[in-house]
């Protein structure tokens, strides 16, 4: 059974106290919930796509080290956290929006062996914003930006992270 969760409206957004704000809007960036404890700071929005754009602005001016860090804290797709039941329930969400969870052994083998292979060259891990992809989408994705440099890397990683805080976002406020 899924549960229907009631979007908020745009306009409830900036009613909200800083507790409720940062709880509900500090999973959009993976276990990352300062950049909803900064966001709360610049109220009030417009609607969504100014409380996105002025969210993506923190991630965006904080420094390298901070912006690895909510990089690496993105699961492996398919991965070990996967398997241990420790994603969080939008990583796991997304990541059964893509039939992640119904690899055969073979494609689990695959994703085990590029996420070993990605994190090795780049240091952190593969992120793509999964919905609506599947598992073959994914795994060719993962062969063609492995052979890419570091620094194109980080960019498309940080481009991920910004849709997929997008693609929460909306799942959250009714436009």
């Amino acid at each position: 059974m899924t549960q229907t969760v009631r979007r908020l409206k745009p306009a409830e957004i900036n009613r909200m106290d800083r507790d409720a704000f940062v709880r509900l809007f500090g999973r959009l960036y993976e276990r990352s919930p300062w950049v909803a404890e900064e966001a709360w700071e610049l109220r009030p929005f417009g609607g969504i796509d100014d409380l996105h754009r002025r969210m993506q602005e923190i991630v965006n001016g904080s420094d390298g080290g901070r912006r690895m860090k909510l990089i690496r804290c993105h699961p492996d797709l398919a991965g070990k956290a996967a398997v241990a039941g420790d994603l969080t329930s939008s990583s796991m969400a997304e990541q059964a929006s893509a039939a992640l969870d119904q690899c055969t052994p073979q494609e689990f083998e695959q994703f085990q062996r590029l996420n070993r292979d990605y994190k090795k060259k780049f240091g952190f891990p593969f992120i793509m914003a999964v919905r609506g992809s599947t598992r073959m989408d994914i795994l060719e994705a993962f062969s063609e930006r492995i052979g890419n440099s570091r620094e194109t890397e980080l960019a498309n990683c940080l481009r991920a992270v910004e849709c997929i805080a997008y693609l929460r976002l909306k799942d959250l406020v009714a436009e």
